[in-house]
């Protein structure tokens, strides 16, 4: 098979994808889905815009998406501009700027699309859908809590009930390896990142002992959280651990069922977050549902989130019903046309008189027909009798 020449119309850069039906319009369902679900929750909609210059783009916690962001110049300001890699940056900005005055705690909602230089080996796509809320003002296990189940009830919406939720503190391991020679953190980084107890071993030291058993602490949360907290950490340490301990009980008084994990050694990723952090995963897909946690808003104030992918919720929640397609011939009254609309259907008007109504309907991918008792669906094709 020949590839496309690079002047062919339809290549598109690496990571880029059109996105046709019905594709498109599951991924539109879902995000308003998952929107509508905020909105019931108390979290109120912002839309900000694709494009800002560098400086408040990059301000505070935006700094760390620098590398991941498109730059380029504004023709009419002649200053830099970069296309968002990420949308809590943003929230951040509105909440410090424009709704600086609003009443603490604040709650906000967004969706929206973002573009990074570069995708990962497991996610290579460069844009990316993002579906998230904001809870900023309030610095307590219940805001986190809320948080969680928040972004659980939006894919209980969706259709994905089985979620398994996993609790990370990403400052943990960088803060205990502050104080150690260059070389020595990063063996140890290398080895905790790969969940390699012998490398840690030995690599040794003071430390190593109190890594290995942040290693051991890993698991469900049952077993995992009273051995995080059995082991003796500085204070800095123990009080994210006290925190973590604290919101998985919130966790547990409202839905003890919850599927929830620690990872006290898990630090990749989260670049601008300060405190507990959270990541989402369906069983079986190894694609993350949905990522956030703990940071700061501005300089200091305290905001917790979380975005969800509706791209990899699409393709690990149940495949949903779109509306039925229903042709209606050339001549249709229009009442008639308003009232299938009403029933749910998706009308596709025949444009001229056609001597084969059902066999137009089926070349345009209708699976009923309006006729003059009503609605019907049209017969199933049988494929013929393979010759013996």
């Amino acid at each position: 098979m020949n590839e496309p020449s690079a002047s062919h119309p339809a290549l598109l850069p690496a990571g880029l994808r059109d996105v046709l039906p019905p594709e498109a319009e599951l991924e539109a369902r879902s995000v308003e889905t998952i929107m509508d679900c905020f909105a019931a929750h108390g979290y109120q909609r912002v839309k900000p815009p694709l494009l800002e210059f560098e400086d408040s783009l990059f301000a505070g916690g935006g700094a760390a998406t620098a590398e991941q962001t498109f730059r380029l110049m504004d023709p009419d300001s002649q200053r830099m501009m970069g296309l968002r890699a990420d949308t809590t940056p943003q929230i951040a900005r509105l909440a410090t700027t424009r709704l600086g005055e609003a009443p603490r705690p604040l709650r906000l909602a967004y969706a929206g699309q973002c573009l990074r230089v570069r995708g990962s080996h497991l996610s290579p796509e460069r844009q990316i859908a993002q579906a998230g809320i904001e809870l900023i003002g309030h610095d307590t296990a219940e805001a986190d809590a809320e948080i969680i189940l928040t972004a659980i009830a939006a894919l209980a919406a969706i259709g994905l009930a089985d979620i398994s939720i996993d609790l990370t503190m990403p400052n943990l391991v960088p803060s205990l390896l502050a104080g150690l020679p260059p070389a020595q953190a990063a063996g140890f980084a290398h080895a905790l990142d790969r969940k390699d107890e012998a490398a840690v071993a030995a690599i040794g030291g003071e430390l190593a002992p109190t890594l290995l058993a942040l290693l051991a602490a890993s698991g469900a949360a049952e077993r995992a959280c009273p051995a995080l907290m059995a082991i003796a950490l500085p204070a800095f340490a123990h009080e994210q651990a006290v925190r973590l301990a604290e919101a998985l009980a919130v966790l547990r008084r409202h839905d003890p069922d919850l599927k929830l994990t620690i990872d006290p050694v898990e630090f990749r990723g989260y670049q601008y977050h300060t405190g507990l952090c959270i990541t989402l995963f369906a069983p079986g897909n190894q694609s993350e549902l949905g990522r956030g946690g703990r940071y700061l808003c501005g300089d200091a104030e305290p905001a917790t989130g979380i975005t969800l992918y509706p791209d990899s919720i699409i393709r690990a929640a149940p495949s949903a019903k779109l509306r039925s397609r229903l042709y209606l011939p050339f001549g249709t009254p229009i009442q008639a046309a308003a009232a299938a609309r009403a029933q749910g259907f998706a009308t596709i008007a025949g444009l001229a008189a056609h001597p084969n109504p059902a066999a137009e309907a089926r070349r345009l991918g209708c699976s009923h027909i309006a006729v003059s008792t009503g609605i019907t669906l049209l017969p199933a094709i049988t494929p013929p009798e393979p010759r013996l």
